[in-house]
């Protein structure tokens, strides 16, 4: 099911889990328009048009899931700061675009029949969105011709297909589905790199430890992405962090001590996990950030860094995303990794 306008009058109070439909597109903040998913045990998700951008998650109790920050601007073609914004196609600036690039400053629109998904969906509660480049992403994406090396100073144009589909299972679980194609016309691959930049709600940083990513090497960001190696058991923060983390497990866990609760997260075709939280210097630098909403908030992104993802002409990627909420007796035992690619439901091929 695509995303369809419900024309059914608003529930009566203490009625709304029974009569509210699980897809519902209104109007958000200063008139933006945006898609509200809804499960019928109370949970629900929301995603701006402007993005892609999933801008909430709550569970059943109605609790928030999701940081999005107070002074957060919802203007385009400003990003939203929070959420889930999509890095697409470059990350940070690995790259000459803008920061992060430009899918999360476009405008999306609802696909009303999507192709397939190679595995059927039994959830009633999904959105599918399609991106497609500009006139002005054709200027600003050109591909450099890097072999033969005296061709390397030719550019060309990168045309692609995103489709996104943001989906509630009836469990309470967000789950991001990203597929990519390449549509050029000219023979021409093209590369990108990639992440879903997930702000996470939390009671307080320093209550929280993230686990799955012992022994891994990563990228610091804030040493000119010098190359370590994780001592630790588990990451925990005391100052700023901003790590690209390399050959990462399917699953990670960020528990947050006082809530007693912990965030699963589970990714397929994403290689790579950023672990990020500004702390207090940089919050202030922010104009769209609170000064002190660093202690609230931290980032496990699910991405493609390392290795840039490549297509051919014809070919599509897939970038899964799936976060629960736990109960925070999930402990890091449950991470194995032999486990985790056993019952991962997303394959390690993700380019077809």
């Amino acid at each position: 099911m695509s995303a369809s306008a419900s024309s059914s009058p608003p529930a009566p109070a203490g009625e709304e889990k029974l009569e509210a439909a699980p897809v519902r597109q209104c109007k958000g903040v200063n008139d933006l328009d945006k898609v509200v998913l809804r499960e019928v045990r109370g949970s629900s998700a929301e995603v701006y048009l402007h993005g892609g951008h999933v801008t909430s998650w709550k569970d059943e109790h109605g609790d928030e899931l999701l940081f999005v920050s107070n002074k957060a601007i919802f203007k385009p073609p400003k990003a939203i700061r929070g959420g889930i914004p999509i890095c697409f196609p470059q990350f940070s600036n690995f790259g000459n675009l803008e920061q992060h690039g430009f899918a999360r400053n476009r405008s999306w629109t609802i696909e009303k029949d999507p192709p397939p998904f190679p595995v059927p969906t039994s959830n009633t509660a999904y959105v599918d969105l399609i991106l497609t480049p500009t006139e002005e992403d054709l200027k600003i994406w050109p591909h450099r011709q890097a072999w033969p090396p005296v061709y390397s100073h030719i550019y060309y144009n990168c045309s692609f297909e995103y489709r996104l589909r943001v989906a509630l299972s009836p469990g309470g679980d967000l789950m991001l589905t990203s597929r990519i194609r390449n549509t050029n016309a000219d023979g021409k691959s093209f590369s990108f790199t990639f992440a879903y930049h997930t702000y996470f709600k939390i009671s307080d940083i320093s209550e929280v430890r993230v686990e799955g990513l012992e022994t891994l090497d990563y990228l610091d960001n804030i040493q000119d992405r010098a190359r370590f190696t994780e001592q630790g058991d588990a990451i925990v923060f005391e100052s700023e962090l901003d790590r690209i983390y390399l050959g990462t497990p399917s699953k990670i866990a960020i528990i947050d001590h006082e809530k007693k609760r912990t965030f699963v997260v589970r990714k397929g075709g994403l290689p790579d996990a950023v672990v990020w939280n500004p702390w207090d210097k940089k919050a202030k630098a922010m104009s769209d950030f609170g000064d002190d909403e660093y202690k609230r908030m931290v980032c496990v992104e699910a991405a493609a860094i390392e290795k840039p993802i490549t297509l051919k002409p014809g070919e599509e990627w897939t970038g899964k995303l799936e976060l629960s909420a736990v109960p925070s007796s999930y402990y890091s035992g449950q991470l194995d990794p032999d486990r985790v690619i056993q019952d991962s439901s997303v394959p390690e091929d993700s380019i077809s």
